[in-house]
């Protein structure tokens, strides 16, 4: 790359940094949670396999694809398939996935723990499906929707958020996306590039939150 297809390439990456920062400023307060680049907190939740599972397992990976999703939401239903499948394509690469059930099950029964353990046995879930109960994860993170992504890279033995929002921009039909945030933010991540695009909008359904 000559100096100034560099030059360009630096000042395009700082204008959307900007820009996203901006993004994330509009949100409310109470859901801001952790900022890109900031580091995450190690956490432990209980997985579907009966065992507690913390962040800190991790370190050995590159990074870690946190999402949040349900049992019961129709959007966490249509991205199920291709969060299986992001976790085939980059777990190998070292970006497992981990998924977390941030819901309270007093507002939908099919988001309960046991519920959570049959559908996880039905879909053969490759991947961790832990139940964040007090919901100290979800509100750590800043998360408001399911299904909600965020990708995190290690550093030593600590994990910052490089990216958050959606998987993709077609939350109903596979064949219909263009935009693919996620992998687009892996492969940059794994070419040692920065993310271009590091903050998008989530859509899907409301967390149901617990009453006090």
């Amino acid at each position: 790359m000559n100096t100034k297809n560099y030059r360009k390439y630096i000042s395009l990456w700082m204008c959307l940094c900007v820009w996203n920062l901006l993004q994330a400023a509009d949100l409310p307060k109470d859901q801001r949670g952790y900022n890109i680049g900031e580091t995450v907190a190690n956490f432990e939740l209980k997985g579907v396999e009966g065992r507690l599972v913390s962040l800190a397992e991790f370190k050995s990976s590159k990074g870690v694809i946190v999402v949040f999703t349900t049992n019961h939401c129709p959007y966490a239903k249509a991205y199920e398939d291709r969060i299986i499948a992001l976790d085939g394509k980059y777990k190998s690469q070292g970006f497992p996935v981990l998924a977390i059930n941030p819901n309270d099950p007093a507002a939908y029964e099919e988001d309960s723990y046991e519920n959570m353990k049959v559908r996880a046995r039905a879909k053969n879930y490759p991947f961790p499906y832990l139940f964040d109960d007090t919901q100290k994860v979800a509100k750590s993170f800043g998360a408001s929707r399911t299904p909600q992504v965020y990708i995190l890279v290690r550093e030593g033995d600590k994990f910052t958020v490089q990216y958050m929002g959606a998987l993709d921009d077609n939350s109903q039909d596979p064949a219909g996306v263009t935009k693919r945030y996620v992998e687009n933010a892996v492969n940059n991540l794994l070419q040692g590039k920065p993310v271009m695009l590091n903050v998008t909008k989530s859509v899907g359904c409301a967390i149901q939150w617990k009453e006090g």
